[in-house]
């Protein structure tokens, strides 16, 4: 330890130090104490430790490329600086479980991206489909979806649709529905939700498939549609929601609704005509 007299070490690289090993490979301030953590585990375990005992690779970069030389991986794919720590891992997966990783092991993606691209790929599907770093990771996830049960993602694979949105029509695709009805980026994915909806329950979603009616307004027409009620009494975008809610209650109470089925009414005006209508 003497060698090591009048080195400037903090507390934390101290004990790193002081290990039956030879610690002249690490034993040098320009380590901190994680970085020589590493390389001492390293030498514990019999590692060629200078694939990874550059200061440059911080100490969570230096135990992914330690985690590869220990499982006998070709950490050459991986170990370089360029890549954060949670990409080096979801490279060093992909090598372990055999996967092609050159389709994702590129600094363009990030680690929640290559994760997608590597689940697709270790399941069998092509995911060179979505591999593109125009799509974020939740983007990659509802292709990849699409993709595992065998659906025809170039109806929603397309960064103009958000992952929401995305995740909607893939929805619909799965229940063979007639997804093209609001397969369109003018309905937000709260939209396209309520025209799902009424596909799925055998409505003329076509009536409120508009994209003047905002969700809680095709969410109104929707439960009158599902109530067989003439809902044409409401089906205006001049009224808010919440007067189509009145004017709803009205026609399944067997009301007189044109009496107050007027947008010149707020929606408490027409609950109070409407309660004065039902208790008469």
């Amino acid at each position: 330890m003497e060698m090591y007299n009048g080195i400037k070490f903090n507390y934390a690289q101290m004990p790193e130090i002081r290990h039956g090993l030879d610690v002249s490979i690490y034993a040098d301030p320009k380590y901190n104490w994680a970085q020589m953590e590493q390389i001492r585990l390293g030498l514990e375990e019999g590692l060629d430790v200078s694939t990874y005992t550059d200061p440059k690779y911080d100490g969570c970069q230096m135990y992914e490329i330690r985690l590869g030389l220990e499982a006998g991986l070709d950490v050459s794919i991986y170990a370089d600086p360029k890549y954060n720590w949670k990409q080096m891992e979801q490279i060093w997966f992909g090598l372990e479980h055999g996967i092609d990783v050159s389709i994702y092991a590129d600094p363009k993606y990030d680690a929640n991206q290559m994760y997608q691209i590597r689940l697709g790929a270790l399941s069998g599907i092509d995911a060179s489909i979505y591999a593109d770093p125009k799509y974020d990771w939740r983007t990659m996830r509802e292709i990849r979806k699409g993709l595992k049960f065998g659906i025809d993602v170039s109806i929603y694979a397309d960064p103009k649709y958000s992952w929401e949105q995305m995740r909607e029509i893939r929805r619909g695709l799965e229940f063979g529905l007639d997804a093209s009805i609001y397969a369109d980026p003018k309905y937000d994915w709260r939209q396209m939700a309520e025209i799902q909806l009424g596909l799925e329950k055998g409505l003329n979603a076509s009536i409120y498939a508009k994209p003047e009616f905002d969700a809680n307004q095709m969410y109104q027409i929707r439960l009158g549609l599902e109530e067989g009620l003439d809902v044409s009494t409401y089906t205006d975008p001049k009224y808010y929601w919440r007067q189509m809610a009145e004017i709803l209650i009205g026609l399944k109470a067997g009301i007189d609704v044109s009496v107050y089925s007027d947008p010149k009414y707020n929606w408490e005006q027409m609950e109070e005509i409407r309660n004065s209508l039902m208790k008469k």
